[in-house]
């Protein structure tokens, strides 16, 4: 094709109508549900894709029992303000570390999207995992491919092999919903406590049941009845692509210089001399699209890259006689001008600013103290005089231990000299594992060390003979002359 053709082409393409932006492909012109029969795709990608699957279905199954020096893999207990990311202790004092890794996971999404697409969505996204790997495959099981769906949908309620597989899928689709429903319980209290409320007689745990039953709902809502509307309604991914995407993105693409213009196959004949291009417009790459688009058109915040349209074209590009490739990973300058570029300025300035982030809640993860120490002085009181030379505070305490051990710390005070610290009790105190202990200690100060009506302290908290945190607060005391301070 000539460059001449080439640019005639795509002014066409680009010219053709796009009115089919301007609506959602599941909903009809009357605001109704369009159900979708996605044909059950084949070929490399999806076998890939599988894998991926099978992968992900592992950890997810496997994490909430695999365990680091005692503590879960992974552990987001909101109720208790208790995290655990492989085997790390995470509170709310930390939540400076999450607001970091949020930022850094959001600009992570930017950058890959902007080099590489909607990719996370098909190949990664737990609702893609379980809708498509899971739901998707049971219904095929049970109610066929995407013809023999459709006669189904069409038969009469009263028809009996229809309320029988209707009946049997969404039964088990209810029963895979409360397995994944338990498994999150599992992320947010602990596998300990999940296995309590499934043990224990049902009163005892009214609350985590109730929880049971409405995730259970919830993911049955999904996956039965809501599916793709998640990605294409409610997931606000796909809608981040107009900002993110541009001509250099690696994306789901079709080759319209190869492609159009379209026509129906016929042996024998010449379609290069006829004006026709590879497509055949056997409708393929829309029958297995599970948002029910058509790539054709260009791309679509609905396409979630899930290559069900690749692996459909190659197969009818084997039958055909032409070469794979007419839809594929591409992007748009590629595919018009031949030029690829991933690492583009953009790319790089994103991955700039993405490496310093990570570098700096890498530092802050690792030099973070495995004890949290607070002191505040008891309200309502201020100095208390011990005799004429010496002035006395009460601190309230709270020591954190964010180690999966259980420790003994002991506090000793650093600064004034010539002061002292009494802890209301026994010297060492014994913290559990993730847990808090409180309690009291007085400091004592000599007349000279005082600096007027505040002075600062530092206090050290020590684990053995090693200091792990230094505390800065503040001592009151009476009001010094300045004739006494000389």
């Amino acid at each position: 094709m000539s460059t001449q053709d080439t640019e005639k082409l795509l002014q066409e393409t680009l010219a053709k109508d796009e009115s089919f932006r301007d609506s959602i492909g599941t909903i009809d012109e009357k605001g109704g549900r369009k159900w979708l029969f996605p044909k059950k795709p084949s070929g490399r990608f999806t076998d890939y894709r599988r894998y991926v699957s099978y992968f992900l279905l592992a950890i997810f199954f496997s994490f909430p029992f695999l365990r680091i020096d005692g503590q879960p893999m992974l552990m987001l207990n909101v109720l208790e303000r208790k995290f655990v990311i492989f085997g790390q202790i995470f509170w709310p004092a930390d939540f400076f570390l999450f607001v970091l890794a949020a930022i850094s996971g959001i600009l992570f999404i930017a950058v890959f999207t902007v080099a590489f697409g909607r990719l996370f969505c098909g190949w990664i996204c737990p609702q893609t995992i379980f809708m498509e790997h899971v739901f998707r495959r049971i219904e095929y099981w049970i109610e066929g491919d995407r013809n023999k769906q459709l006669k189904l949908s069409r038969m009469s309620w009263k028809n009996p092999e229809k309320l029988r597989k209707k009946g049997l899928k969404n039964v088990i689709f209810y029963a895979i919903a409360f397995l994944i429903s338990n498994f999150f319980l599992m992320y947010i209290i602990g596998n300990e406590a999940w296995w309590g409320i499934v043990s224990d007689p049902p009163s005892q745990h009214l609350a985590g049941l109730s929880a049971m039953i409405g995730f259970s709902g919830v993911f049955y809502f999904v996956f039965a009845w809501f599916r793709e509307q998640v990605c294409i309604m409610v997931c606000p991914y796909g809608r981040l692509q107009g900002a993110l995407l541009d001509r250099n993105s690696i994306v789901i693409a079709y080759d319209y210089l190869r492609g159009e213009k379209r026509g129906k196959f016929r042996k024998k004949e010449d379609r290069e001399a006829l004006g026709k291009g590879d497509c055949i417009d056997c409708h393929q790459c829309v029958d297995v699209c599970p948002t029910g688009i058509d790539i054709r058109d260009g791309t679509q915040l609905e396409c979630i890259n899930c290559t069900a349209c690749i692996d459909a074209c190659d197969s009818i590009m084997d039958k055909v006689g032409k070469p794979r490739g007419l839809i594929r990973y591409d992007s748009e300058n590629n595919i018009a001008e031949g030029k690829k570029k991933i690492w583009t300025a953009r790319v790089k300035a994103y991955s700039a600013v993405l490496v310093i982030l990570l570098g700096i809640f890498g530092f802050l993860v690792a030099s973070r103290s495995p004890v949290q120490a607070i002191f505040l002085r008891v309200p309502g009181q201020r100095f208390q005089k011990v005799d004429e030379n010496r002035f006395s505070n009460a601190y309230n305490f709270k020591l954190m231990n964010k180690t999966p051990e259980q420790r003994a710390y002991h506090f000793q005070l650093l600064a004034p000299a010539g002061g002292s610290l009494r802890t209301a009790g026994d010297s060492l105190i014994q913290v559990a594992p993730s847990k808090m202990a409180e309690g009291a200690v007085i400091i004592t100060l000599p007349r000279q060390a005082l600096e007027g009506t505040s002075t600062d302290v530092e206090v050290a908290v020590y684990h053995q003979d090693k200091r792990i945190e230094t505390i800065k607060t503040g001592f009151t005391g009476p009001l010094v002359s300045p004739s006494f301070q000389e």
